[in-house]
């Protein structure tokens, strides 16, 4: 066979686990093994109905060609609309970049500022794609380590300390990916106070739990922050709030100086997001919140519950899980790395979770659990941990 050689920058590319891990779990079902999937990171539930049918007139009323490239007007306009009325803060449509999913704009943000030389901060444990892209890019990554002990919020003044005359971007989260932790509005006030020392450091925040957070939280919005404006792009989107993983859907708003050269990205990657796809973004954004508030309550229900159930296993602690769907149990106590653990789990209880290292060498000691199952699941999955455990 023929030896082709690739390009370097390929071999520095990573994976997100969490598919590799479905795709073992899809292998034992698919051979007669019962299998509990807490691994994936995606609702459980069904898009609403009513953006379901948008979708679908959509493409009976014929929207079957080319959009613009940054996403048809009138959805960019109802995102600037749903933004001013979740955080208060004006936005223009024109900053918004309608994109396939949250990924494009990680992967866009660090291609602008990512190369040779540069650094650029992230968190770990932390969404597995910023990394890889990071090293994709040449630029060296530089953790943010999140720490169990703060609720895995970041520490706006380790941050701070750790930017240098190399750095070109700092990724944040809140809710955060895998940790389900949520940094308090002080913290990011210390930061952004601590970023006008440092004006040409740009930021991407990613808010796409943003509406998935308990017990009375608040989310947080660098939006809110006029002083960083100039330099900051938000992510955001509709997989996580409605339950449209599928549809392939996400957005960011982006800085005046960054907004044509993330639309040529744009043109050379994708051209434009599915047509259809969008009416049924704009009818989400239109339609009743009563859906998003429904799934929110559920997934709070089954927080409880399996934060409750993770602190009865042996050797394992849990703290509350402040957003998103995600718990991030301690299983130090146990013996097992996290690696050994994911494989024990999935092997021998037919639970599928996530090794805490998939998200970056922080995460040793602990597994993402997602609570985006039942929960008759979640309390059956548990039980046959235990088993284990015990």
């Amino acid at each position: 066979m023929t030896q082709l050689k690739f390009a370097d920058s390929i071999s520095r590319l990573g994976t997100e686990s969490a598919f590799t891990v479905l795709a073992k779990a899809n292998e034992l079902a698919a051979n007669g093994k019962d299998i509990i999937n807490l691994g994936i990171g995606q609702p459980d539930f069904r898009t609403p109905d009513h953006i379901v049918k948008a979708g679908i007139k959509a493409l009976e009323d014929g929207h079957h060609g080319y959009t613009p490239a940054n996403g048809i007007p009138e959805l960019r306009e109802a995102v600037a609309n749903d933004l001013e009325r979740r955080h208060q803060t004006s936005v223009n449509p024109n900053n918004i970049i309608v994109v396939p999913g949250g990924k494009p704009t990680m992967f866009f943000a660090v291609l602008l500022f990512g190369e040779k030389g540069a650094e650029i901060m992230y968190p770990n444990p932390g969404f597995p794609i910023y990394e890889s892209v990071i090293n994709y890019t040449g630029a060296t990554p530089v953790p943010i380590a999140l720490k169990e002990e703060k609720g895995f919020a970041f520490d706006a003044e380790a941050v701070l300390s750790q930017i240098t005359k190399k750095t070109r971007l700092i990724i944040i989260n809140s809710p955060a990916n895998p940790t389900g932790g949520v940094t308090p509005k002080s913290e990011v006030d210390k930061l952004v106070a601590g970023l006008k020392y440092y004006p040409n450091v740009a930021i991407l925040s990613d808010e796409i739990y943003s509406q998935m957070l308990y017990n009375g939280r608040k989310h947080v919005s660098l939006l809110q922050y006029p002083e960083i404006r100039d330099r900051l792009i938000v992510l955001d989107g509709w997989s996580k709030t409605y339950a449209m993983t599928g549809w392939r859907m996400g957005y960011a708003v982006w800085p005046d100086q960054m907004v044509d050269q993330v639309t040529r990205l744009c043109i050379n990657d994708h051209s434009c997001v599915n047509a259809a796809a969008q009416y049924a973004g704009l009818a989400a954004l239109m339609g009743p919140k009563e859906p998003v508030l429904k799934m929110v309550s559920e997934f709070d229900m089954r927080r409880k519950v399996i934060v409750s159930a993770l602190n009865e296993l042996k050797g394992v602690s849990c703290i509350d899980s402040a957003g998103a769907f995600y718990a991030f149990p301690n299983i130090s106590g146990t013996g097992l790395s996290s690696s050994q653990a994911q494989d024990l789990f999935l092997d021998q209880a037919g639970v599928a979770t996530i090794a805490g290292t998939s998200f970056g060498t922080f995460g040793e000691g602990y597994l993402r659990f997602s609570y985006a199952n039942s929960k008759e699941n979640i309390l059956r999955a548990i039980e046959r941990i235990d088993k284990i455990l015990t």
